[in-house]
This record gives structure tokens, C-alpha cells and sequence, in this order.
């Protein structure tokens, strides 16, 4: 497997990270930067713990320096300080104080579950974890104020610096948290900081995603929830700042009037102007001044567009201005993009910069099997991100779970639209559980609402803890105007509640492709689909305990079937409405076994160029949409054979069964009559067809467990299986999907006429001929 390359800053931000990197480097050697005492004396005794699988990069994390990167791409600033790396560790019962001894260590940011930590043990509610270690302010950061900043840490956080508590616990598993340290150092001198955290996953009522108490071990089951992550899983780091100082950059982009709108937001800034600058390759492309905590706009005159295909970066940097003086500058990008919906052709779809792209992507569930919640190195969290373009997707639903700002920096700068789910509950919550998660809710859209990449807040996922789906909806919509919100992911799955309002309606089929379509103010997404499953011995998780929604027996199969479910799309669903649909999902998960990866990273499934090509044709195919086929409503005809070989051959029926025969001039009345069918407006959808006998008024083409009869009957589930969906086939033929099954066609095999599955394991799926066997002419009816 190709290894990832190194990261690379967009155009323009070179200069400003090589002088982060280098500012940080004097840093650290200045000032030895490093843990003291327990934590330094004796580094062979730390060593991580076997991971249940590895990676291209379990054996490449630093011991204490791991994830040396900057943080915070989009506020960044030339000084700060990591703290991840080699801290004490001590564990006791959930209600104790501050152990005597720390008599273990553990690597941070790793969580206590994980291999990479040196822990990996199972960690339950009735525990409490304690962190300690010790570092010393440079005397270069003199005069500053010191900000001790966390990327996050699961669940409720205490901080104390030289036994004085810093500020309130917080509460919360994926948002950020700062405290201002300043007045609780000894300046000059060793400063140590204990950190305790309290976890109760599933127990509690906070958000939790998928993490479950299981063992930490490879074992059977867990079905599709996980190992827990408890503690610090993200950097730990200082940042030296002005008192008054800029916390947070709320940027707009407004390509469509050239002009990003800004907001300043900070600490201590009362009365301060800010003034925010737009460039690109070091040339000022426009700048405007404005109050702190105010919106601004700052002209981006011809504004080159983000997309997926080109995902442009400007550079830009904001400064704090107390009268004329400078007091704080921070840098960042933006991307000039627009999301919305329209009508298209008069279907309500998704537009990115006005224009509808079909967006096709994969269920990313963010896990490792070295680091768990923590990729093992950036280049690996990039990893993923690029695996999705080189198989041609151009989006990613990140799947309840939140990750840290360099993911969605990776996303920004390859070009992948992100769904960002707000990771669950296990169970409806109380008042207070109600209250913590639209809290951090809230904290997680500051967090990420300058990201270009992101274009949809999923609010909540088949029903898991659901509650005031409608308000929340609105609520979320009303705090980030700017993108789009799903109310209920899986509102048809699971006993979900769909709100009826958002900004899309959104269905969950396995294995799909589904029937989903637009409603009046909303249009059709499918939030999961696929889970087609491949074991590949060696890079299994727990060997013989993977399950898929749909075993394939070989990679060929999986590659027909996948491709056969995308084909499908563009060829019925994205004319009947469909707008972006995620395939689970782009890596195995522990014992689930459906990745397009191995879960080590270790092993592509499928073939890159073939899912690339099938997805490049998705998406072309909904900037150029071809005109539906129609067929002649109300009119006779029958349908011939189109293999060679096989052309004189006619669907006809047989004691009720149907059948290819040959038909000509000299065939008997009955057979002509048989193989004669009646075209109506489709039973379940009048913009399909149904096939009614011309000698058996009332009876129709019909499939039943995947073979083809003609049959009376009634009912939503007789009239699915009677309406087949006209697609464009090869030579001016029709191909026919069933309502019901989109992607599944009428085929003719051995004389008998099935359903047949692209990429199936049964006989009449067959992958020979299987284009020419599933078209059809549509030609004058043999008895009119």
C-alpha cells in the first residue's frame, strides 16, 4: 500500500507554518520542555503495549513528542508549546482525591484503552484517571498571559496547575477547552499539572457515539459499537498570548458577492478594532477593519471558488488593534464556497456554489485499532481523507464523532465535503443530559464553522437518544445559517422520529440503493448504504468474528456489487431524485468487516481505478444530466432479446412464469399474445412503468424472489415488485430496475427471465454478458 505523504501547507502558508515549526523547535530546546522527575528519570519503563493490529504507522509515534503538528490550523500563532508525550499515570476509584503515587505513565494524547498509550485496559465508570507531569515557561514568554489549551478529552475534565485548580471542570468528549494558567505559575521555576478524568461511557447520559465498556482485547460481537475512549485523545498544549487577545475567527465566505464576512471574537477586547487580512502567495488580495466581536466584510474581489475539485485556500490573518498598536495577529484560511439548495431542473437538490454536484462518500467512523479515538501521526489522519479521493468519493459523513482540527484541515485542503454528525446518546436524556449535549453541540459548530469543508450538521442518528428533533433542527439552523441541516440521519431505521423539517430528508437501506425521494422542502439523501463485506485473512481484528451486511465471496464479487450499487444510482436513483448517498464504510471497524479498507490500513479491497471511475461517473453525470427514458404509455409492445446470438428471442409468459421464446411471423396466436404486454404508468410510481398481459388484463410482470411471473395481486408490496424503472441501455435499448431493488435488472438466463444482481453470487448474475442480457428493445407489439 502506497505510504502517505508527508503534510504540506496550501500555497501561502508555508512561510507561516516552516516559522511555527521552527519557533517551536527553539522552544522545546531552549527550555527542555520536558517531564522531570518520575517522568523523565527512568524512559525505559514506559514502552507502548502490542497493538491488536498495526498500521503503516503504529511503529513511527514518537515517544514524546507524538503529534508534534500545530494544533489549531485556523488560529494559529509562531509560539506554543506540546505537551503530549511521557506523563505519570495513576487510575483510582471514581470518588477518591489526588493519589500519593502516580505509579504508572502513559503517553498522551492516547487514550487508557489504547496500545499507543501503554495502558490498554478496560476503564469503567467506577475509575477515575489522574495525569501528572511538570514543565517550565520560557523566560521569553515574560509579560504574556499563558493559555493551557485541550483538543479534547472524554468526559469530565479537573485541572490542577501547582495544586491550584484551573477554573471549572468541563464536561464534554469532543469540543476544545482553554484555561488562562498565568496567575497558578511559579514563573521562572517547575510547574506541575495534575489532570483527573471521569468517564462513565454509556452509563451516563452525555454523548457517547459508539464507544461501548467492552474488553480492550480482540473478542467476538460488539456488532457495530466499539472499544471505549476514555481520557485526553487529543494535543494537550501552551500558547503564550496578550492579555487582550483573539479566541475564535467566525468567517462567511460570500463568493457570490466577493466578500468574506468576519468575525473577531476574543477575550479582553472591549474597544478594540480588528483588522482581517485576504491574501494569496503573499499578495494582499483585500482587507477591511472592524470591531472585535462585530461582522465585518473584507472584499475578495473575483473570488476563485472551493470545490472538490478545486479546493482553493486564501491565506488570511486577523489582527487586534488597541488604538494603532498591534496587540495580537493570528493566522488562518478560508475557502470561498457557498451550500445551499435549489430547484434543479425542478427537483429540490443540494447546490455547491449554485451549481448541483451529486455527493458520494463513505460512513467514516474515525477509529484506529492502535490509537482508537487518536490516529497514530497526522500523515495517517490525512491518510484516510486521501483514500476518499483516490476512490473518487467527494464527500465524507463523519460519523458520531467529532475529530481534531488538523482532520478537518485535511478535508479543506484535498477537497472533500464533510456531513458532521453530533456524536449520540445511548438513551433519551433527562434535563441535565438535555442541556451538556446542546451545549456541546453548540461548542463543537464554533469550533468547526470556519471550515470550508463542511457543509451539513447532522443533528441526530436513527433515533439514538432522539428528542425535540424539530427544535433542535431549527435551533442548529438558526446558529449556522450557513449550511445545511439534517434533522434525523435514518429517519425510515431503528424506531427514528423524523422532525419534518431540515434540510434534507434521508434514508438508511442496506444494501440498497433504496427508494428514497425529495419532499416538498427537502431533498433526498441516502446517510447509509452498502456494508458489503470482504475478510482479508491476516488484517482481521478478532479472525472469524467480521460480519457485513452482505458477505461477498471474492474481491471480484465486491468490486461488481459495489460498482453495480453506484451504476445504480446514477443510473435510477439520481433521476428520481437522489442527491448524495454514503456507502458504509471507507475502513473495517473492529468486527465490522465492510470497509473498502482492512482496518490496519493496511489492505485496499476493492479496485481504486474501477469505485474511481464509477464515482467520477456519478458525479459527472449529475452536472450533465441525460434526459429520462420514457416508454409509450397506454401502447402495446414487446420486448425482444438484444444479446447476440439471442435477438429473435421475446419476454412471453408460461403457466405464469416468464420466459424467453422465439417469436416470428409463423408462431402460433398464443405465443404472440403472450409476448405482448401493455405499457401503464408504474403501480408504486407513475414515473416508472408496469407491464400488464395482453391476453391476462390485470396481471402483470412481477418479480418474487428474484424470479420473474406474471401475476395479479394488490397491496404496497404487488405493486412494488410490478414497476420496473426504464434506464438507458447499450444500442438504443432499455434497461429495466425494479422499483424496489434500484440497480437490479430484468435478465434473461437459460430462457428464464430474473432479477438479476450486478456483482451477485448466483447463477443468473453472472458477470458475462450481463450489460447485453439486461437490455431490452421495446418494439411493436406481435399482437396489437
Amino acid at each position: 500500500m502506497r505510504r502517505a505523504l508527508a503534510p504540506v501547507p496550501p500555497a501561502g502558508h508555508r512561510r507561516r507554518w516552516t516559522a511555527t515549526v521552527l519557533a517551536v523547535a527553539a522552544l522545546l530546546a531552549a527550555t527542555a520542555l520536558t517531564v522531570p522527575g518520575a517522568a523523565t528519570a527512568a524512559p525505559a519503563a514506559w514502552a507502548p503495549k502490542p497493538a491488536p493490529m498495526t498500521t503503516p504507522w503504529t511503529g513511527q509515534v514518537p515517544v514524546d513528542n507524538p503529534l508534534p503538528e500545530y494544533p489549531r490550523p485556523q488560529l494559529t500563532r509562531p509560539d506554543w508549546a506540546n505537551l503530549n508525550g511521557i506523563w505519570d499515570f495513576a487510575v483510582t476509584s471514581a470518588d477518591a482525591g489526588r493519589p500519593a503515587a502516580f505509579p504508572e505513565q502513559i503517553r498522551v494524547p492516547f487514550v487508557a484503552e489504547s496500545a499507543l498509550s501503554g495502558i490498554q485496559r478496560r476503564i469503567t465508570p467506577n475509575d477515575k484517571l489522574w495525569y501528572k507531569r511538570t514543565f517550565v515557561v520560557p523566560s521569553r514568554w515574560d509579560g504574556r498571559r499563558v493559555q493551557l489549551h485541550f483538543g479534547a478529552s472524554d468526559w469530565r475534565t479537573t485541572v490542577w496547575v501547582n495544586d491550584r485548580q484551573a477554573g471549572t471542570a468541563h464536561d464534554g468528549g469532543y469540543d476544545a477547552f482553554s484555561y488562562d494558567i498565568t496567575d497558578l505559575l511559579n514563573r521562572g521555576g517547575a510547574n506541575t499539572i495534575v489532570v483527573s478524568v471521569w468517564d462513565p461511557t454509556q452509563t451516563g447520559g452525555q454523548a457517547v457515539g459508539k464507544q461501548r465498556l467492552n474488553d480492550v482485547q480482540p473478542h467476538p460481537g460488539g456488532g457495530i459499537f466499539y472499544t471505549a475512549a476514555s481520557g485526553i485523545w487529543q494535543t494537550v498544549w501552551l500558547e503564550p498570548t496578550a492579555a487582550a487577545r483573539i479566541t475564535r475567527l467566525d468567517m462567511v465566505p460570500d463568493p457570490v458577492n466577493n466578500r468574506l464576512k468576519v468575525t473577531v471574537r476574543g477575550a479582553g477586547t472591549s474597544g478594540h478594532q480588528t483588522r482581517v487580512t485576504v491574501s494569496t502567495g503573499g499578495a494582499t488580495v483585500g482587507t477591511a477593519t472592524g470591531p472585535a466581536g462585530t461582522e465585518f466584510t473584507v472584499p475578495v474581489p473575483n473570488a476563485r471558488r472551493w470545490t472538490p475539485d478545486d479546493p482553493f485556500l486564501y491565506d488570511v490573518r486577523a489582527d487586534l488593534l488597541s488604538g494603532s498598536t498591534t496587540v495580537d495577529s493570528v493566522g488562518s484560511y478560508t475557502g470561498m464556497r457557498t451550500i445551499g439548495l435549489a430547484r434543479v431542473d425542478g427537483v429540490l437538490r443540494p447546490v455547491l456554489n449554485g451549481q448541483f454536484v451529486f455527493q458520494t462518500g463513505t460512513l467514516d467512523q474515525g477509529y484506529w485499532p492502535d490509537g482508537i479515538y487518536t490516529a497514530p501521526t497526522d500523515a495517517a489522519l490525512r491518510f484516510d481523507l486521501q483514500k476518499h479521493k483516490d476512490l473518487g468519493f467527494n464527500m465524507v459523513r463523519k460519523h458520531i464523532k467529532v475529530e481534531p482540527q488538523r482532520w478537518f484541515y485535511w478535508a479543506d485542503r484535498l477537497g472533500l465535503l464533510v456531513w458532521q454528525d453530533m456524536p449520540s446518546m445511548e438513551r433519551t436524556p433527562d434535563a441535565a443530559g438535555r442541556a451538556q449535549w446542546e451545549s456541546e453541540y453548540r461548542h463543537v459548530i464554533d469550533q468547526h464553522r470556519s471550515s470550508p469543508s463542511l457543509v451539513m450538521w447532522v443533528d441526530q442518528n436513527e433515533g439514538w437518544g432522539q428528542y425535540d428533533q424539530a427544535r433542535i433542527a431549527n435551533e442548529v439552523k438558526a446558529y449556522d445559517p450557513s449550511r445545511l441541516v439534517d434533522n434525523m440521519s435514518g429517519v425510515n431505521c431503528c424506531g427514528a422520529v423524523d422532525g419534518g423539517n431540515g434540510d434534507v430528508v434521508d434514508h438508511h437501506v442496506y444494501v440498497g440503493p433504496g427508494t428514497t425521494v425529495p419532499d416538498a422542502n427537502r431533498a433526498a439523501v441516502l446517510g447509509e448504504y452498502g456494508g458489503l463485506g470482504f475478510k482479508v485473512a491476516g488484517h482481521e481484528w478478532y479472525p472469524g468474528g467480521g460480519f457485513s451486511y452482505e458477505d461477498q465471496p471474492s474481491p471480484a464479487h465486491l468490486d461488481n456489487r459495489l460498482v453495480g450499487l453506484l451504476d445504480g444510482i446514477r443510473e435510477v436513483r439520481l433521476p428520481q431524485g437522489l442527491s448524495a448517498a454514503v456507502y458504509t464504510e471507507i475502513t473495517d471497524v473492529e468486527n465490522e468487516a465492510n470497509g473498502l479498507l482492512t482496518y490496519d490500513r493496511q489492505v485496499v479491497k476493492v479496485d481504486e481505478a474501477r469505485v474511481r471511475a464509477a464515482n467520477r461517473a456519478l458525479i459527472d453525470a449529475s452536472r450533465s444530466p441525460s434526459a429520462p427514458v420514457t416508454l409509450p404509455t397506454g401502447q402495446f409492445r414487446s420486448l425482444r432479446v438484444t444479446t447476440p446470438g439471442y435477438t429473435d428471442r421475446y419476454v412471453r409468459h408460461k403457466d405464469g412464469a416468464v420466459f424467453t421464446e422465439v417469436v416470428n411471423g409463423g408462431s402460433e396466436a398464443l405465443l404472440k399474445a403472450d409476448a405482448t404486454w401493455r405499457i401503464v404508468p408504474g403501480l408504486a410510481d407513475a414515473s416508472c412503468s408496469s407491464f400488464e398481459s395482453r391476453n391476462y388484463p390485470g396481471q402483470y410482470l412481477r418479480h418474487r424472489d428474484s424470479r420473474v411471473y406474471k401475476e395479479g395481486g394488490s397491496g404496497d408490496l404487488f405493486r412494488a415488485d410490478a414497476t420496473f424503472c426504464p434506464v438507458r441501455g447499450a444500442n438504443g435499448g432499455v434497461r429495466l430496475s425494479a422499483y424496489n431493488f434500484p440497480g437490479q435488472y430484468l435478465r434473461h438466463y437459460g430462457a428464464e427471465v430474473w432479477l438479476a444482481v450486478p456483482g451477485g453470487t448466483r447463477a443468473y448474475d453472472s458477470p458475462a454478458l450481463f450489460t447485453e442480457d439486461t437490455t431490452w428493445a421495446v418494439e411493436a407489439p406481435w399482437t396489437p
